[in-house]
């Protein structure tokens, strides 16, 4: 029954990638994935040489794949599949390799010191220099069964999010652009809240007792940044994961803070789980939040821009990309069109090198 199962998951990954261009990190999942479920060599070497890459597939991905397992003849369709991309963009190198150690020098650890204080005064007291507001809350969720991220799109949730004396408040306005009166958090599937300040506040909380240590500089929309690997250890975690409003879990974490390096004010936080129970039905979850300049009636915060929220159940995989948009000052007669705005370019999330001469 077990290997049925896992037979007919890896089979939706074939009418899966049937239907659309691969990525080199699809290839790598697929045959990873055929590996581990001792799929014949022949039926995945018939699957690649129907696949269409949008990136160049290099030599060393075909080696590192053969000594994982891949039969010969999945080797030689990857090296037919490297010979008709051979034209196409090199596939985004890891954020390992991204962030190479350019740029100015790293400050010292007085600097470092100096400069987590005034970034956890900043984030102490993020949410009483926000402004009362309304905004359109995008949240595109996908589903993936294979567990090799090939997404299916599941639903679209656009809220209004209103924000008033330091309260989140969030009202469902529309599903897969349909008008809906059913509340926000009887939606079902994933969902988060509490993106306006309350992750920022309890990392830096002194009751937390997170570690902070410099990783290294980074560009984020155009702003050279500071990055910080953080820990915060499961007893002093507050950290709470939910499943179907009946089990909950706190874990411990860890993730990376990117402070603005002209204003020691952080622009990205993410988060992943560590040590969840194997009996809690959740096995992996993690979150990015990005933080962007937004001008308010006369003034500019930093709010909010884009969270995305990952979690694992088994093989499923499920990805939240929330989008905050339209930001409109709040008042009793404020008004708000809802429609569901464009996704946001990548270029606003992505992480660039440094370079000596950004501000």
């Amino acid at each position: 029954m077990r290997r049925g199962l896992l037979l007919s998951i890896w089979l939706v990954g074939l009418v899966l990638y049937g239907q659309a261009t691969w990525s080199i990190n699809q290839v790598v999942s697929f045959v990873k994935s055929s590996v581990q479920l001792h799929q014949p060599d022949k039926q995945v070497a018939g699957v690649l040489r129907k696949a269409k890459l949008s990136q160049r597939l290099e030599e060393r991905v075909i080696v590192e794949l053969e000594a994982q397992g891949a039969g010969p003849q999945t080797v030689a369709a990857l090296r037919e599949l490297a010979a008709a991309s051979k034209d196409l963009p090199a596939p985004p190198l890891p954020a390992s390799k991204t962030a190479a150690p350019v740029g100015p020098p790293p400050p010292s650890t007085e600097q470092q010191q100096d400069l987590l204080d005034r970034v956890r005064q900043y984030a102490l007291n993020y949410v009483r220099s926000l402004p009362d507001f309304i905004c359109t809350q995008v949240t595109r969720r996908y589903v993936d069964p294979t567990g090799m991220e090939f997404w299916q799109s599941q639903d679209v949730l656009t809220a209004k999010l209103t924000y008033f004396e330091q309260k989140e408040d969030y009202k469902l306005m529309l599903v897969n652009g349909v008008m809906t009166d059913k509340p926000y958090l009887d939606v079902g599937g994933a969902t988060s809240t509490g993106e306006f300040g309350s992750m920022m506040r309890e990392i830096f909380e002194k009751q937390t007792e997170a570690t902070f240590r410099w990783a290294r500089w980074a560009t984020l929309r155009g702003k050279l940044t500071h990055v910080f690997n953080y820990n915060v250890d499961q007893a002093h975690s507050q950290w709470r994961i939910e499943y179907e409003k009946t089990e909950r879990v706190i874990p411990a974490y860890h993730g990376l803070i990117y402070v603005d390096a002209s204003n020691a004010q952080i622009v990205r936080i993410t988060l992943t789980a560590e040590n969840i129970p194997p009996t809690f039905p959740v096995q992996e979850a993690s979150t990015i939040l990005d933080f962007d300049y937004v001008k308010i009636a006369d003034r500019v915060y930093l709010l909010p821009l884009k969270a995305v929220v990952r979690m694992r159940h088994g093989k499923f995989l499920v990805k939240n990309e929330v989008e905050f948009r339209m930001y409109r000052k709040y008042s009793a007669e404020a008004t708000i069109t809802f429609d569901t705005p464009a996704p946001l370019p990548e270029d606003k999330t992505t992480e660039q090198p440094p370079t000596p001469n950004l501000k």
